[in-house]
């Protein structure tokens, strides 16, 4: 080490101090109050509506405001009165109970309710396995 030159020390003060407060710690009660009584400024925002729910209920929404000013009426289609009268006619050529026609198709007895009463939402797979277990066509032209 001798000769890379004069070695010199720096005796500049090192100053170590604590990490600053958080944020939550800002908002203690008991700094706010010292910051208070120092003199210091406080600023205090009061957020509208804050910690109720309040705004979820009571304004109306985009949505809500599409919904209100929606005016076609929607609905599901349900069985034509053709289609149900044929199932029935069909059903009772064959001497079958709606329970008995529900076991064929391998469907619960109440599918077949609910087509004969026009209830039920059109089903393509379900009129398919009607027309083949009565061994008639149920939809299309006849």
């Amino acid at each position: 080490m001798a000769g890379i030159g004069p070695l010199t020390q720096d005796w500049e003060p090192v100053v170590i101090r604590k990490k600053a407060p958080s944020a939550a710690a800002k908002k203690d009660e008991k700094v706010v109050n010292a910051a208070r009584r120092a003199g210091a400024e406080i600023e205090s925002i009061k957020k509208s509506n804050a910690g109720t729910n309040r705004a979820a209920s009571s304004s109306t929404s985009l949505n809500t405001r599409k919904l209100d000013d929606e005016t076609e009426n929607l609905a599901h289609e349900r069985v034509p009165t053709e289609l149900k009268k044929a199932i029935m006619q069909a059903r009772m050529d064959k001497k079958l109970t709606q329970a008995q026609l529900a076991q064929m198709i391998n469907e619960k007895p109440q599918i077949i309710q609910e087509y004969e009463s026009g209830k039920a939402i059109p089903n393509q797979q379900i009129i398919g396995k009607l027309e083949r277990a009565l061994g008639t066509k149920l939809r299309g032209k006849k």
